[in-house]
């Protein structure tokens, strides 16, 4: 559900795996997963040295959605759902990103291609005050999560084609890369590189890839 509901660390029990090399098979619990804001042990210590063959989920009887984000509270307004099952919730999030992100059957794409930043609340503070309109969300922990698409945008970058036009910045989801056709791998990483360059350029923010590179 990602970024329109619950993190599958919530409800995972069990993580069952095979090792590549030795074909030895082993179960992760959720705190041997290291969860993280998208990240996990599979994209460190276990990166490329295993398969996972099935996941075990506790999934609770009583329905209790997640609607606290601003775009999936929209559409529920607009659609008359104040108080919405999980169908209709669902029914939500796929329509906010078909609206939004490229269907790969008809533009290639990477999908969400940057994390959304986490800063330390003075920075955060400072970011705001000279920017009002950046989405800031506290953290647990005391830090602040940026929202990584603003950011894109806002450097001028939403859109932005490389000049080869193989490879761009889709122009409805700014945190999207896109092959127009013909785009090379290295292409789609110096286009990641030039929309770092420029995020870190304007807001002294570093983006950080959240897809693995082989």
């Amino acid at each position: 559900i990602g970024a329109y509901g619950v993190e599958l660390k919530e409800t995972l029990v069990s993580v069952d795996t095979v090792n590549l090399v030795s074909g030895t098979m082993r179960t992760l619990s959720r705190a041997d997963c290291e969860f993280g804001y998208r990240d996990s042990v599979f994209k460190h210590g276990l990166r490329d040295r295993v398969v996972i063959t099935h996941v075990t989920f506790r999934l609770s009887k009583g329905a209790a959605p997640n609607v606290s984000y601003a775009a999936l509270t929209d559409e529920l307004a607009l659609r008359g759902q104040m108080q919405p099952t999980p169908a209709q919730v669902a029914e939500a999030v796929i329509a906010i990103r078909q609206s939004k992100l490229p269907d790969p059957a008809m533009l290639g794409n990477a999908g969400s291609f940057f994390k959304n930043p986490v800063v330390s609340a003075d920075q955060a503070q400072q970011l705001k005050a000279a920017h009002p309109a950046l989405p800031v969300y506290p953290q647990p922990d005391g830090t602040a999560k940026l929202a990584a698409g603003w950011l894109i945008e806002q450097s001028g970058l939403k859109g932005y084609t490389l000049p080869s036009g193989h490879a761009g910045v889709h122009a409805k989801q700014a945190l999207v890369l896109v092959n127009y056709g013909g785009a090379t791998g290295e292409e789609i990483l110096a286009l990641a590189a030039h929309v770092q360059r420029t995020v870190e350029a304007r807001f002294g923010v570093r983006l950080e890839r959240e897809v693995n590179v082989v």
